[in-house]
């Protein structure tokens, strides 16, 4: 039996697309490690999942490792797990998994900005995990490439990305809306800065519409009075979301995973940090802003030619057949 891992939203949506194939065809068992509880609401409950409690103490990097280790009851019956991206939990179930030599396989494997400060720290999670996985599922070859520079051990596939499979029906639109997310703990420490290069380009396009659902973190919270430019909404739910960069003229964000939607949705969007893991879009579907005081030129630039050109470098949105056909083999 397989164990697929999930903790957070985002590890959710990538992993569902699997579980069309896997059903009927290859036993499996979802553990749901508990980062972001509200997404058991969006989980069948006809579904056999194990669910962990995340005991919180002063680190919250360290609780979720503490939380993982020495619960044996996941690992009954389970001859391998697969992780997906570079979550804290990701991690610890992989490390979890290796201390018992259960085999582990990586999906979304050979993500690099070869920096462990950018971003923190998904960027040791995944190299971590590398270490350990017998099967890696990267999604271009480039992240294949960094696994075979890197003399990585076992068996390494290219199979895109499984969250474009969500997409594969999605039309495409452009309108005045600008979509807007900020979040990642490398910008909390000037998180008021980026705000306030924001909403001053917002106050300069007022045809434009600026929409920003507000992550609920605390350090992202106390600078919302400073966007009173835009329209501030509460997180939206995925599908939601969907739609609306759909509609999007072009996105700003600190996202990583976004940079792939907006590209299979033919979108661009300013990426506002320092590096990105997703080097195949840069200059064409994303474009790198380092510091807040270039936002605004950066902004200028791609809202006067907003249509990207070319291919989305990410995948087909047809990433979960490949991968069934790679588990087929190894479980």
């Amino acid at each position: 039996m397989i164990l697929l891992s999930f903790g957070t939203r985002p590890e959710w949506i990538k992993i569902k697309p699997l579980l069309d194939q896997m059903d009927g065809n290859i036993p499996y068992r979802l553990l749901f490690t508990g980062q972001h509880t509200d997404l058991l609401s969006k989980v069948g409950e006809d579904i056999d999942l194990v669910k962990l409690e995340i005991k919180d103490g002063s680190n919250r990097l360290d609780s979720i490792v503490s939380s993982v280790m020495n619960l044996e009851e996941i690992f009954e019956g389970v001859t391998s797990v697969l992780v997906q991206g570079d979550t804290t939990s990701a991690f610890s179930i992989a490390l979890a998994a290796f201390h018992r030599r259960i085999k582990v396989i990586h999906l979304e494997a050979g993500l690099r900005t070869y920096d462990k400060n950018q971003p923190y720290p998904e960027e040791f999670n995944r190299q971590a995990i590398s270490r350990i996985a017998d099967v890696h599922l990267c999604p271009t070859t480039m992240s294949k490439d960094f696994l075979k520079n890197e003399t990585t051990q076992g068996r390494v596939e290219v199979v895109g990305n499984t969250v474009l499979d969500n997409l594969r029906d999605i039309e495409t639109e452009y309108t005045n809306k600008v979509v807007v997310t900020m979040h990642r703990r490398e910008n909390h420490h000037n998180m008021d800065q980026w705000f306030k290069a924001i909403d001053k380009i917002a106050e300069a396009n007022k045809d434009l519409e600026f929409i920003i659902p507000l992550h609920p973190n605390p350090n992202v919270q106390k600078h919302k009075h400073l966007l009173k430019n835009l329209k501030i909404v509460e997180p939206i739910e995925y599908n939601e979301f969907i739609k609306l960069l759909a509609q999007t003229r072009l996105v700003i964000t600190d996202s990583g995973g976004l940079q792939e939607e907006t590209s299979f949705l033919k979108k661009k969007c300013i990426v506002c940090r320092k590096k990105t893991e997703r080097l195949e879009g840069v200059n064409t579907f994303a474009f790198m802003c380092l510091e807040p005081e270039d936002l605004e030129g950066l902004f200028n630039q791609v809202n006067e030619d907003h249509i990207p050109i070319g291919d989305c470098p990410y995948g087909d949105g047809y990433a979960a057949e490949k991968v069934y056909e790679v588990l087929r083999d190894e479980v």
